[in-house]
């Protein structure tokens, strides 16, 4: 009698933006990669014509590092979307939405690093010292370093399930942090990183409510069973 087996994944598990284990919705993580990508071909594309403003450099950073700021609070909306909608394809995203954040606040990171400040490391340790907005800045970009780091399904067996969720809890510090860089670095309008903190807060509350909730039902259990 033939033995059956079991094909083996079409890509590796650490491999992002693409599905595994015939997974619902396949066209979701090349769909996340290509949406992606759009902003930064468009300004790159506004850039090489010439359409930015009379301070290109300014107007780089600032798109990079909002478009950062959009994915990772899209990526900090996935759990409550399941949560509160019971909907299941959010969490499958989410690793792509946190990738794509870092991708876009390095390349805002490094647009000031080359372009703002020709690679002068003593007036950049300078800024990060004596200027909140980037130290905050700079703080949430370190943050979100180890994060990117251990997004694999082996980074998880390797530090434990319980130890990895703790340590991407940073991610909410790391919002609040980009956040609050956002609205130091406005000077005029802050309606809108004032935007961008309430929905990180809402979705830290909704976080806390069922994680609240969680514990009063195994409180109420071990009561019962006590």
């Amino acid at each position: 009698m033939a033995r059956t087996t079991t094909a083996p994944p079409p890509f590796p598990e650490w491999l992002p933006f693409v599905p595994h284990k015939r997974e619902p919705y396949a066209w979701l993580k090349p769909g996340i990669f290509i949406g992606g990508l759009v902003p930064l071909l468009y300004t790159v594309a506004r850039a090489t014509q010439g359409e930015l403003s009379a301070n290109p450099i300014a107007q780089i950073e600032n798109e990079l590092g909002l478009t950062a700021l959009l994915f990772l609070v899209a990526s900090l909306a996935c759990t409550p979307a399941r949560r509160l909608f019971r909907w299941t394809w959010p969490p499958r995203i989410r690793r792509e939405l946190g990738l794509f954040a870092f991708f876009y606040a390095s390349l805002h990171f490094l647009t000031y690093l080359m372009l703002d400040q020709f690679f002068d490391f003593g007036a950049i340790w300078a800024d990060i010292a004596d200027r909140p907005f980037i130290t905050v800045g700079f703080a949430a970009l370190v943050l979100m370093l180890p994060l990117a780091l251990t997004s694999t399904t082996d980074s998880i067996r390797k530090l434990g399930y319980q130890r990895w969720v703790r340590l991407h809890q940073l991610v909410y510090v790391a919002g609040g942090l980009a956040a609050l860089h956002f609205f130091w670095r406005v000077k005029i309008d802050v309606s809108q990183p004032l935007t961008y903190a309430a929905i990180i807060g809402a979705l830290l509350a909704v976080r806390l409510a069922f994680w609240l909730r969680a514990r009063n039902v195994r409180k109420s259990r071990d009561r019962a069973a006590s």
